[in-house]
């Protein structure tokens, strides 16, 4: 699909898991003619959801990709997972998109999920709308998930769209319609069932004039609208004062323009599942979301120069080419490397440069993805998103450029594990086929890990979740043909310090004749920090070799600091600065060094001592008031500790911290407790202190 850049619309969809995101994916590509029949999530006949893993569970697990055309406007755009295991499809999708549209539920409002992808959004400065679905289901709220965006997520919601009307046919007021307020119409939409017997045709939106039961919600939010948009614009605001007619056309490019800029979130209303509120979304799509022209030239690094040096390129095709790998889908014939381009063009059977790596790698074929189906194209440009066949040595979150005009972009950082089960094959013969499938799954998914144990020579996988790992093993046995024995998952333990101490390591041992003598001193302490030891050059001599000794004193310590605490857990939240040390005469090499390193770890380890560290899992419980205290009772029991409860679309809502250790088997424990009537969403807070019986228990 090409098209003028103004007119290309890169956008991802996120939400919480079962808000709706494969549904209204699936609406957008029939309401737009590239899809010819109307696939289910519960049937397992979307286009997006095509993996036989999704297709049974009725969830999406990986991020996939489908192109159409709305009016003039080419959409590329990915539906990713809602499950927090799989956060890491959301992260890759939203650091290459221009937008996003978020979906959430009615009755269930701002969910757990749906603050993680926000938060995501907000890092990599994704401009979106919101659409506020399921508007027909029992106890759905708009207006109160309207408030909730903005009281929990902390955005600035502006309201285009109220419904007529919420919940089932059944109850007194359903969902019928909505009012849109830029154009004060009332919007409604021919049945699912007309819908399908139309086959794509005849799918317009009827629109007529306001009813009067509705008339006094439609001004009050109108109202709401033209003050915000009062703010935002001088033009706007002449009118209002005047009180002149506001053209849809000015209100529209006012809302797009404060959309682009994070001012505000564009909120809209429907039922995806019934084909209400679709072409909408669509329209607001091409209306308010960026285009790649819209949003700043990319920002990357110049690799030549010493110190750090940035530099940019627009989006355009006469510039150097330049792009992003974000994602990697391992393949029994060679990798596909997914590539946002960002600038320039890169074309089928050439060379591009990968500056991490400092490799030259061969772009064989370039393809447009849609879903699992492929088509070959010659070259891509700025603006593109496209399948590569060729590179070997890029990973996710490497930079592909021109071998003239190399730039490195920002990289994608994905969170650390959290759970880790050993696994075997039956049959040592294979043994080698495991090692090399369990190597081609790393590359696809960077929050997997597969590490051979040195005391057990057992496999060690990891990975984000209970489920995470179970789709990991099910791959396995189905894709691989792979029967593998799984032990018990563990919980990926840390340790920090205890107090702040400063030590100095030393070296002073013969070898080969030699004498090594070298003194390192460092400085450790506890951080606040959720992330990996930090290790810190705090001095910086004068002169070339005092200068390189310093560097080469700060790897080593980065190095030993990377094999752990005094249980073997890698170390977390710690800073480590090294400090000025005595340099004997004639200055200490390499190996004296990196010996007066680990002893200086070693002892830091011993004189401050190490706190054991388990994830803590944030934890949202829905469960009816009968089954309250129930459920309470069992958190309690997982040493969980509630940090709020709330009434959210009839039910009770309990925000809970608890250690993982403690919630293995959980999905069972609260259909039991609450006669399969609660449900609930996991996702890693933080790692805290673990008790005093699991430190005692921990070999």
């Amino acid at each position: 699909m090409t098209s003028s850049l103004e007119k290309i619309r890169n956008i991802g969809i996120v939400a919480h898991i079962d808000a709706g995101k494969t549904t209204l994916t699936e609406r957008m590509l029939y309401f737009t003619k590239t899809s010819h029949r109307l696939g289910e999530v519960d049937r397992g006949t979307t286009v997006t959801d095509f993996d036989p893993e999704e297709q049974e569970r009725g969830i999406t697990i990986y991020s996939a990709a489908v192109s159409f055309a709305w009016n003039d406007v080419a959409v590329n755009l990915i539906d990713t997972p809602g499950h927090v295991d799989f956060t890491a499809e959301v992260e890759r999708s939203l650091r290459v998109l221009d937008g996003a549209v978020v979906v959430f539920s009615a009755r269930e409002g701002v969910e757990a999920q749906s603050e993680t992808v926000w938060r995501q959004a907000d890092k990599y400065g994704v401009p979106r709308i919101a659409l506020v679905n399921k508007l027909d289901r029992e106890g759905a709220d708009f207006f109160g998930t309207v408030r909730q965006i903005e009281d929990r997520l902390g955005a600035k919601p502006l309201v285009l769209q109220v419904p007529l009307g919420m919940g089932p046919p059944h109850v007194k007021n359903p969902f019928r319609g909505l009012v849109d307020l830029v154009t004060m119409e009332l919007l409604t939409f021919a049945p699912k069932d007309e819908a399908l017997a139309a086959g794509g045709q005849g799918l317009a939106v009827i629109r007529g004039p306001i009813p009067p039961e509705a008339a006094a919600l439609a001004a009050e939010w109108r109202e709401h609208l033209v003050s915000t948009l009062f703010d935002y614009s001088d033009e706007v605001a002449e009118l209002a004062l005047a009180e002149a007619p506001l053209p849809p056309e000015l209100m529209r490019k006012v809302i797009r323009q404060a959309t682009i800029t994070r001012l505000c979130v564009p909120v809209l209303g429907g039922s995806a599942l019934d084909c209400i509120g679709v072409q909408p979304v669509l329209d607001a799509v091409a209306w308010y979301l960026p285009s790649p022209a819209d949003v700043p030239p990319v920002e990357g690094l110049d690799p030549g120069k010493k110190t750090p040096t940035p530099i940019a390129r627009r989006p355009d095709a006469a510039e150097p080419f330049c792009g992003l790998v974000f994602k990697i889908l391992a393949e029994k014939h060679g990798d596909l490397a997914f590539v946002r381009v960002y600038s320039g063009t890169l074309k089928a059977g050439s060379r591009a440069w990968n500056p991490l790596k400092q490799k030259k790698e061969n772009i064989a074929q370039l393809w447009h993805v849609q879903a699992d189906r492929r088509e070959q194209v010659p070259e891509a440009r700025a603006g593109d998103i496209v399948g590569v066949i060729g590179p070997r040595a890029s990973v996710t979150g490497d930079t592909l450029c021109d071998v003239a005009a190399p730039i490195v972009l920002e990289t994608i950082t994905f969170p650390e594990t959290v759970i880790s089960m050993a696994i075997e094959p039956e049959t040592s013969l294979e043994r080698k086929k495991l090692a090399d499938t369990l190597e081609m799954m790393k590359r696809q998914d960077p929050t997997f890990r597969a590490v051979e144990s040195e005391e057990t020579g057992q496999t060690l996988i990891s990975g984000m979740g209970e489920l995470h790992l179970e789709v990991i093993r099910h791959r396995l046995e189905r894709d691989f043909k792979l029967k593998c024995r799984v032990h018990k998952p563990r919980v990926s333990y840390k340790e920090t310090l205890g107090p702040a101490a400063t030590v100095a390591g030393e070296a002073n041992r013969q070898v080969a004749g030699q004498t090594l003598v070298a003194t390192v001193t460092v400085r450790g302490e506890p951080t606040d920090e959720q992330g990996p030891v930090t290790v810190e050059q705090g001095w910086f001599p004068e002169g070339d070799t005092l200068a390189a000794l310093a560097v080469t004193m700060t790897e080593a310590v980065r190095e030993s600091a990377e094999r752990g605490g005094l249980k073997g857990c890698p170390l977390w939240g710690v800073r480590l600065i090294v400090l000025e040390s005595p340099i004997p005469d004639p200055p200490p090499g390499d190996v004296a060094i990196r010996i007066a390193a680990a002893d200086a770890i070693e002892r830091l380890l011993k004189a401050a001592g190490t706190v054991l560290l388990e994830p803590v899992m944030r934890v949202e419980v829905t469960v009816p008031e009968n089954h309250l205290g129930d459920v309470i009772n069992d958190l309690q029991q997982r040493r969980a500790i509630i940090t709020a409860t709330e009434i959210r679309g009839g039910a009770t809502v309990l925000t809970a911290e608890a250690p993982l250790a403690s919630m293995f088997g959980y999905s069972a424990a609260v259909r039991s407790v609450s006669q399969g009537r609660a449900s609930f969403t996991m996702a890693p807070l933080k790692y805290g202190p673990a008790s005093a019986e699991t430190a005692d228990a921990y070999l």
